[in-house]
């Protein structure tokens, strides 16, 4: 029997908290346990890349009654507690914190605050970051053990893990970038908001630790563009195939998207999509060949290794995708890598899945091709979705090509935490005022859509 039981936050500089607990399958491929494996094994993160990460395990603890023993102890899953002198610790969460440097790979800038910082001698550096890196996908970004929800006293102390690799490391501030609106919710509903200025001076003045002073949390919003598998015109149903996505749309939009189409048939292009044990590893090496020379043209040299991909194909083939460009030699000269939630086993009908969701992530071509690129990231996309019964199609960020194509302007949200009084103000208004450009912004977006009157979505304003 338990006298009490209340969640402390150990810092773990390894995986090995994976171990401890079985966990809710994540949200996404992209917090998948294989995806970050592959990014561990082949250098993407770590001390040399500039991502340097720490593990901030969220535990409950049971301190138990005395004369009773928490040995031998299971949780309500029948996994075994660790028992140290009369608690029994249960793993509940798990949040990754990367110390950072730079701000490479991130998709969410704040180059002015550090510009700012800058301007009055302060270092900005290191900074701290919550996110799945090169990666601008909104997901979770805690994984949750089994039979336990997303609350404030979980956020709560996952945040006072961070506060403490913040004052260990002297960093500036703390990002949780494309967070899901329920984390930015709770997060919003669980810290402060805002900040008692004159006191968090003084308090600074007289040299207490930053971890005694309340910060607030600070939310940004942006702006994606994201498909969805719902014909209007049919009750909200499953698109049955591209040509009723395209009726969907006002004829001069179908006429555009049908004459891009075309114009890549008449360069002698064809395409075709390969799914997880049919991609070979001929198919990888021309793909990253044409990956690759997306940066070379910006004289940049890529995130991620030939041996990235290769262990993606390895440990998750279920949810990678990839469409690929021939020409009439049969040469591939461009590729789109994909990955996707892997649909409902019981889905025999062709439904859509109602939280599933094809990501566009990987692109690259070995030349200059009108139209190939729509065709190639968005239009093969699409069908792909269509096929599957996957519900949206999230083609990554940026890119208001995608909104004359169907896509949906939607709202990402990311959390930011400054740990220097003296800049809150400022960036904090610079939030606010960032988040009022975004509604609009997202609100003249939708506007543009391209759908007939019979197939225009509602806007959401809390989307």
């Amino acid at each position: 029997m338990t006298n009490s039981m209340s969640l402390e936050y150990a810092l773990i500089n390894d995986t090995s908290w994976q171990s401890q607990a079985d966990w809710q399958t994540p949200d996404t491929p992209f917090m998948s346990f294989a995806f970050w494996q592959a990014l561990a094994d082949t250098g993407a993160i770590g001390e040399q890349a500039g991502w340097l990460p720490i593990f901030i395990l969220v535990h409950r603890v049971a301190n138990y009654a005395d004369g009773e023993d928490s040995n031998d102890k299971e949780d309500s899953n029948g996994n075994a507690i660790d028992g140290i002198e009369g608690h029994a610790l249960h793993p509940v969460a798990v949040l990754p914190v990367f110390i950072k440097g730079h701000h490479r790979g991130e998709f969410v800038f704040d180059h002015a605050w550090a510009e700012a910082y800058a301007r009055y001698g302060i270092d900005y550096y290191p900074r701290l970051v919550s996110s799945v890196p090169y990666t601008p996908i909104t997901g979770q970004r805690l994984w949750l053990a089994t039979g336990e929800t997303l609350s404030e006293e979980v956020i709560k102390t996952a945040i006072a893990g961070v506060d403490d690799i913040a004052q260990q490391v002297g960093a500036s501030s703390w990002h949780g970038l494309f967070v899901t609106p329920e984390l930015a919710s709770v997060a919003t509903a669980a810290l402060p908001t805002d900040i008692d200025i004159e006191h968090a001076l003084a308090a600074q003045d007289n040299g207490l630790e930053q971890t005694a002073i309340e910060m607030p949390i600070l939310e940004r919003q942006g702006c994606q563009f994201l498909w969805q598998n719902k014909d209007l015109l049919q009750k909200g149903q499953p698109f049955a195939d591209f040509d009723a996505f395209l009726m969907t749309l006002k004829a001069k939009k179908r006429k555009t998207i049908r004459a891009e189409r075309r114009k890549v048939a008449e360069q002698n292009i064809s395409c075709q999509r390969k799914c997880g044990a049919d991609i070979t590893d001929a198919d990888w090496k021309a793909f990253y060949h044409c990956y690759v020379m997306t940066y070379a043209v910006r004289g940049q040299q890529p995130y991620l290794t030939i041996d990235f991909f290769m262990a993606l194909a390895q440990s998750m083939p279920e949810h990678l995708m990839l469409a690929q460009a021939l020409n009439d030699d049969g040469e591939i000269i461009a590729s789109s890598l994909f990955l996707y939630d892997k649909p409902d086993s019981d889905n025999v009908n062709g439904d859509v899945d109602n939280n599933a969701t094809l990501y566009g992530r990987y692109w690259g071509a070995l030349g200059e091709y009108d139209s190939l690129h729509f065709e190639l990231c968005y239009y093969q996309g699409i069908e792909f979705a269509i096929e599957q019964g996957l519900t949206y199609f999230d083609p990554g960020t940026q890119g208001e090509h995608k909104l004359i194509r169907g896509f949906i302007p939607t709202t990402t949200h990311s959390l930011h935490r400054i740990y220097d009084p003296r800049f809150v103000p400022a960036i904090a208004d610079f939030c606010r005022k960032d988040r009022e450009h975004m509604a609009q912004y997202r609100q003249q977006a939708f506007e543009a859509l391209p759908f007939n009157a019979d197939n225009m979505p509602e806007f959401d304003t809390n989307n």
